[in-house]
């Protein structure tokens, strides 16, 4: 009799189970139910690949931003003093993106010289001298020292036109002078700007030193 009872319990109990597993539980017949209007919740995994657009990186209005210009390296100078690129920076700090200042040495004419090459001695030197006098050539000096002992020096000039009849004049007296050029190393003082292509880069109504030029250079 107690076997009956239990097979029969057993018997019930695996039909109520059966009957939960099938009904009892909603996702099994097709997903959570959910209220109306209101939207489904899904798994990214279930969610269709998609491809991102890139919309083009702009500033407002539609303008492109700075990272999409592109730049122009200037060199401005020379300029004589370093207070005339002071000016110039300052006068054009508004307009470039970077700046930069350098100095270089460069040479220049001084001036020409007239003389009458060393003499052997300093005693014909100076007979030279006296031949000169003699001559009516004054203005003229003989050289004790230096590189060019014993040469006669007839004049420096800083007009190369004033040079050559200063040599003549000697040459019509009998001697054979000469006339070379002079020069000189002197610094050069030079701005250089990074500026973006197709700007209003007018440097020359803004920097009021004379003789200033512009040309390309390298980008730093």
């Amino acid at each position: 009799m107690f076997l009956r009872l239990l097979f029969v319990l057993l018997t019930a109990l695996n039909i109520a189970v059966g009957a939960w597993l099938l009904l009892g539980q909603p996702y099994a017949r097709g997903g959570l139910p959910t209220e109306p209007g209101v939207t489904e919740l899904r798994l990214l995994s279930e969610m269709p690949a998609t491809t991102p657009v890139v919309a083009p990186a702009t500033v407002s209005g539609g303008v492109p931003s700075p990272r999409n210009l592109s730049y122009s390296c200037v060199a401005l100078g020379p300029f004589a003093t370093p207070q005339d690129l002071r000016n110039a920076r300052q006068a054009l700090a508004s307009q470039a993106t970077r700046m930069r200042s350098r100095q270089e040495q460069a040479t220049q004419t001084s001036g020409w010289w007239v003389y009458l090459p060393a003499a052997g001695s300093r005693a014909q030197a100076l007979a030279v001298a006296r031949q000169l006098s003699a001559r009516n050539i004054n203005d003229y000096f003989v050289v004790s020292s230096g590189d060019q002992p014993n040469t006669i020096s007839l004049g420096l000039f800083k007009d190369p036109a004033n040079a050559r009849k200063r040599r003549d004049e000697v040459t019509a007296a009998g001697f054979s002078p000469r006339m070379t050029e002079r020069s000189e190393s002197v610094p050069e003082y030079w701005l250089d700007l990074v500026v973006a292509d197709g700007g209003s880069f007018d440097w020359r109504s803004r920097v009021s030193a004379s003789g200033i030029a512009s040309h390309s250079t390298g980008c730093f």
